[in-house]
């Protein structure tokens, strides 16, 4: 007998047919050495809470001992589901994205879920085929960036009952789930704080290519709304379309700054193009904010150590990816859930925006 009372010639058959890989670990087979039932093995992973502690200490023991892993394809002819949920994000480079992602997947452990990722390169036709790929992998639900997709997408996800919820957007007519702030609203109080400065000649650094990113299309027309209550425009030359990246931000910097009459302040569609901008600046001898202005938008760490620190809008992407979660969850339980929420994205006031400098 070993110290847990089970028979030594058991636990030395199993050792020896995983050592020699004769066969895979069973539930039958944690079952037999944590000296339980089959059933209260499937409830310590579906549902642990309905098991007492002392038996999932044995069942824990066990799962060790044996190097046992759930076989997740048989679970899924019994029950239907996987467990796991997929999350379409447009770039890995973009710091918020994995923050969202991050949070995500911690509300799905909490309920014993999984999550798969996978990248569209903020490329319409390339999120249908990441997303098409998810599905045939059996997920249970799908989360996208934006609230534009390749046509049919979304009816190919009606059709196979897949419940998706799309983020980093907020429209409230939406007949999709959406949960995320509103692009539009967020880029005008930023445009509103930076003319309230002083600034009349503003200029604007966005990403993603706005043809295919709704996301950077609202946030454009946020800025040239909160211009037009001023009675000014943003001309077509004051806005430089870049991928993402910091190399990207000081090009589209200097660029403006080469024009005939450079901008007093410079908004970026990313705290990312900020940097650069702020970069270039020093290269350039540009004073920030005293010579010109930058602001930033995602509020991603760094920007609060930059010199100057950087004004930028707060980006709720833990609470989106937790929300996004929630919704999921609860659709799948069959429990109501808030089809359309909307978050707030407040502005993080620091110094590298002033008044225009006095132009002789």
């Amino acid at each position: 007998m070993s110290d847990d009372g089970i028979p030594t010639d058991e636990l030395g058959e199993l050792a020896v047919d995983r050592q020699v890989g004769h066969r895979r670990m069973t539930l039958a087979d944690v079952a037999r050495v944590a000296r339980v039932s089959t059933a209260t093995v499937s409830r310590f992973f579906s549902s642990p809470d309905a098991v007492s502690p002392a038996l999932q200490a044995r069942v824990e023991t066990a799962v060790r001992d044996l190097h046992y892993v759930p076989d997740a394809s048989a679970r899924a002819l019994v029950t239907g589901r996987t467990n796991t949920l997929g999350f379409v994000i447009p770039t890995l480079d973009v710091a918020t994205f994995a923050l969202g992602v991050q949070s995500f997947q911690s509300q799905l452990a909490e309920s014993n879920y999984t999550s798969l990722m996978a990248n569209s390169n903020y490329d319409l036709a390339e999120e249908a085929r990441q997303v098409r790929a998810l599905v045939a992998r059996g997920v249970d639900g799908i989360v996208m960036v934006g609230m534009e997709h390749e046509d049919g997408l979304t009816k190919f996800l009606d059709e196979f009952e897949i419940p998706f919820v799309n983020t980093w957007v907020y429209e409230p007519d939406s007949e999709y789930p959406c949960v995320g702030f509103d692009n539009r609203e967020a880029m005008r109080r930023m445009g509103r704080y930076v003319l309230d400065m002083g600034h009349r000649d503003v200029a604007l650094i966005i990403g993603g290519l706005s043809d295919e990113n709704d996301r950077s299309r609202g946030r454009i027309e946020g800025l040239r709304k909160a211009m037009a209550e001023r009675g000014l425009s943003l001309p077509s030359d004051r806005i430089i379309e870049r991928k993402y990246g910091i190399t990207e931000g000081r090009d589209a910097f200097r660029q403006l700054m080469a024009q005939e009459s450079p901008p007093t302040a410079v908004i970026c569609g990313s705290d990312v193009y900020a940097i650069g901008a702020i970069l270039d600046c020093e290269r350039m001898g540009i004073r920030v904010p005293e010579d010109v202005s930058v602001s930033g938008f995602d509020d991603l760490e760094i920007s609060r150590h930059l010199n100057p620190s950087l004004t930028a809008v707060n980006v709720p992407a833990r609470e989106m990816g937790r929300l996004a979660a929630e919704y999921l969850l609860a659709r799948l339980a069959d429990q109501p859930a808030a089809k359309r929420m909307e978050l707030d994205c407040v502005l993080s006031v620091r110094n590298s925006v002033a008044p225009p400098p006095v132009r002789t």
